[in-house]
């Protein structure tokens, strides 16, 4: 099978989750045997065309015209990536599939489709109903719009979660049977060779100390500030804590300022941008991760967490309160409750014991249920699904070869 993935993020361009996660379905779908390539936005220092391992990889350049604002790129980018696409077709033959993650490619998605008279199948990453718990204005608007017109042109709508479900149902009016739930998942084996390294850990906390970790983007719907809030009750009942906030975003110097008004500065360390090396090292040094999301309709560093085989904390939102069992392979708190979240996290530093436990159990699920075979054998039955009712010939009337047939 040959599978065109369209995305505007790919390693080592990484601006949220997406990226990891089309890396990872990609390479798997391609290691199965199928022809992947990924069409996505250039970054500077990359190849332009590159064999990826299993996965070609095509960096298309944006238009060299000033804009102003990020709807106006993400056009350009989707006028880059219909010219290149179309180009790579007409160059080397027709793909059986298209895959388009999230709106900002719905526009070459939706053109491809009816040039070339291919099925796209889409997955919705999140809303921007969702990350803003509404719609406010204009510009939310128009983005969930071109959402909604992704899924309406998309014969298969793929979520990552029974959350985003009902979301994509409620928001955008998707029929049931077009909606197909597929987890995202984690490389089981991230963290091979890793072990707790203590003079790497010293730079961040003492010996006597339980790491607290969170790693993310420092963003409102991530709930830093939830944590932060729960830091004092966190250290009135178990002093020797330190909290490593590992990210950048740009609620950084507000929680800084704040973390430093509660007079905590003392017991949190905020890294900044982390890279890779570091990050697993971190991971491996931590005592419990934690990931209080506000909205989350997945959340993939619970699974990391979970694989770095550390008990992970997470508050009961989206798709992260799918992946815990409260008090069995992790813990759960009320979204938004500073006070539930210092609770749970007390739980596990008061309790090694049932810490221990819930990260036996933790890495038993992610294993049997968050692992990319699986994950690529799911995604790989719902294109085989929609070429088997692509067959026909009627949805192709939109196509312009469609309408010239309908005339004669």
């Amino acid at each position: 099978m040959r599978v065109l993935m369209l995305s505007w993020e790919y390693p080592p361009r990484i601006v949220g989750g997406i990226s990891r996660v089309v890396h990872d379905l990609a390479q798997k779908i391609g290691q199965k045997g199928n022809e992947v390539h990924v069409v996505t936005c250039y970054e500077q220092g990359t190849k332009e065309i590159e064999k990826d391992k299993s996965v070609i990889v095509h960096r298309v350049h944006t238009y060299d015209v000033s804009t102003y604002n990020f709807v106006d790129w993400v056009l350009q980018l989707n006028f880059a990536l219909v010219e290149y696409a179309s180009k790579l077709i007409n160059e080397t033959g027709r793909f059986d599939i298209i895959h388009a993650h999230d709106w900002v490619v719905a526009f070459a998605s939706r053109v491809l489709k009816y040039s070339f008279s291919i099925p796209v199948v889409c997955t919705i990453h999140a809303t921007e109903h969702g990350r803003n718990w509404g719609i406010h204005n204009d510009l939310q608007r128009y983005i969930s719009s071109v959402e909604w017109w992704l899924g309406f042109e998309s014969w298969r709508v793929i979520v990552n979660s029974e959350y985003m479900k009902n979301e994509t149902k409620y928001v955008f009016q998707l029929p049931e049977d077009k909606i197909r739930i597929i987890p995202n998942g984690v490389d089981i084996n991230k963290f091979n060779g890793y072990e707790r390294d203590y003079s790497f850990r010293r730079n961040y906390a003492s010996d006597n100390e339980k790491i607290v970790f969170f790693v993310g983007r420092l963003v409102n719907e991530k709930g830093v500030h939830v944590l932060v809030d729960a830091i004092p009750k966190i250290i009135q009942y178990y002093n020797d804590v330190k909290f490593i906030i590992a990210g950048k975003g740009p609620q950084l110097d507000y929680l800084k300022s704040k973390a430093w008004t509660m007079g905590i500065a003392h017991k949190v360390y905020f890294t900044g941008y982390i890279n890779d090396e570091d990050l697993l090292k971190l991971y491996k040094c931590a005592d419990v991760a934690v990931f209080p999301s506000l909205y989350e309709p997945f959340g993939i560093v619970a699974l990391e967490g979970m694989v770095a085989n550390i008990p992970v904390v997470v508050s009961d939102t989206g798709g992260l309160g799918e992946i815990v069992n409260h008090g069995i392979d992790g813990m759960k708190s009320y979204t938004g409750n500073a006070n539930s979240l210092a609770d749970s996290i007390l739980e596990i530093l008061h309790n090694p014991q049932k810490a221990e436990e819930m990260k036996r159990r933790a890495m038993e699920k992610v294993c049997s249920c968050y692992n990319w075979d699986t994950i690529a054998e799911q995604t790989l039955a719902v294109y085989n699904e929609v070429l088997l009712e692509s067959g026909r010939d009627d949805w192709k009337t939109g196509s312009i070869m469609g309408r010239l047939k309908d005339k004669e």
